[in-house]
């Protein structure tokens, strides 16, 4: 199992920045891919960014795409989700989640099937 700890979130204005951080812990080297959802209240959780760990391979849902940013730092364990250009509509509690199952370009689909998760970081962003 891997246990996550996501870090860093808090209020900004709309067009503002935020870089939020998942520190990973446990039995990391099984994990094949890692991604950001969020889930805003009244709504399903949803599918930000994802990136396969070994290859750096992202993938993004569109309605990020331009402004977000995820990377990796394997010697520190830790994801990243850079946030540029925020908007209202991107507030929510943003969860880190990792697999060791991640057989298909839908990385989403296996990291909400088959991953671990974190506990969450809260993301405001006023107008």
């Amino acid at each position: 199992q891997v246990h996550l700890l996501e870090s860093g979130g808090g209020s900004v204005q709309a067009g503002g920045s935020l870089n939020i951080s998942c520190l990973a812990s446990g039995n990391t080297q099984s994990t094949l891919c890692m991604g950001w959802f969020r889930q805003a209240p009244g709504k399903e959780r949803e599918g930000v960014a994802s990136i396969y760990t070994g290859s750096g391979v992202s993938i993004y849902a569109d309605s990020v795409k331009g402004r977000f940013t995820i990377s990796q730092d394997n010697a520190r364990k830790t994801l990243y989700l850079q946030m540029n250009s925020l908007k209202p509509e991107d507030t929510a509690i943003y969860y880190c989640a990792a697999a060791r199952r991640c057989g298909g370009p839908d990385l989403f689909y296996f990291l909400t099937s088959f991953g671990d998760w974190g506990q969450g970081t809260q993301v405001t962003v006023a107008s």
